[in-house]
């Protein structure tokens, strides 16, 4: 009778600290399909609040799997597909539903639009990381910015008219045509050539400290008090440093 050699139990199981960066991608991805279930809904609050959250899963997994070295292509693959749902389409059917509505089929091609651009930014990403490549910029340069609005900053940053109205700093009878255009504006910015920052090269200067200090706690104050202002103010943060690169850039923002 042929015999087999023994099976080795330990092939068998994987330590469950190696499947942690994932089990947290996909909980990410679960709250922003449940997103959009709210937005349906119209339960706008929940769906903005579940969106937040998938940006902080989604910066989680990542420094996770760098930290326990538990990095895959399989991961990789996973935080895309992730990624394109909570913020290519789950920010613009709710802003649909909030905003865009009105407008019909015209509302819709601007979610499309949206939706499209993260698709083809993630896309862009995923072949530069296969090539080795982490951004078309000098080696030195990599690891200082990002090309293009990233994805998560990008759903936070389509979702400002809704901010703004649910603020009070803009009139609940905006024109929905102007978020349909910020919409448009933004998916341009994520496939753009446009030099963004990037938090592994943020640098404070000593005097600064205290300054930081105090905006993080009124900024904690906010959060419990204003939501909708401190999301503005956030949105409105990024804006300016955005305008800052396209200036420093000199125009040559598109390839």
């Amino acid at each position: 009778m042929k015999s087999f050699p023994p099976r080795n139990a330990d092939r068998d199981r994987v330590p469950f600290l190696l499947l942690l960066p994932n089990m947290v991608t996909l909980a990410g991805m679960c709250l922003g399909l449940t997103s959009i279930r709210f937005a349906m809904d119209e339960r706008f609050g929940s769906a903005v609040a579940l969106i937040f959250l998938a940006v902080l899963m989604d910066g989680l997994d990542g420094l996770l799997a760098r930290r326990l070295r538990a990095t895959s292509n399989f991961g990789a693959e996973l935080d895309s597909l992730s990624d394109f749902l909570c913020f290519g389409v789950a920010p613009g059917i709710l802003l649909y539903k909030f905003m865009l509505e009105p407008l019909g089929s015209l509302g819709w091609i601007f979610v499309l639009i949206f939706a499209a651009a993260a698709c083809l930014r993630l896309a862009r990403f995923n072949v530069m990381r296969g090539a080795g490549v982490e951004v078309d910029a000098p080696k030195d340069e990599a690891k200082n910015h990002f090309v293009g609005v990233p994805a998560p900053a990008g759903a936070l940053l389509a979702l400002l008219p809704l901010f703004a109205v649910q603020a009070g700093v803009l009139s609940a009878l905006t024109p929905a045509l102007v978020a349909g255009f910020w919409l448009g504006l933004v998916a341009l910015l994520m496939i753009s050539r446009l030099k963004t920052l990037s938090p592994k090269s943020l640098r404070i200067p000593r005097g600064l400290i205290v300054v930081l200090m105090f905006t993080l706690v009124v900024g904690i104050g906010l959060m419990f008090t204003r939501p909708w202002l401190l999301l503005v103010l956030l949105d409105l943060t990024y804006v300016a440093l955005l305008s800052h690169g396209v200036i420093k850039a000199r125009g040559r923002i598109f390839s």
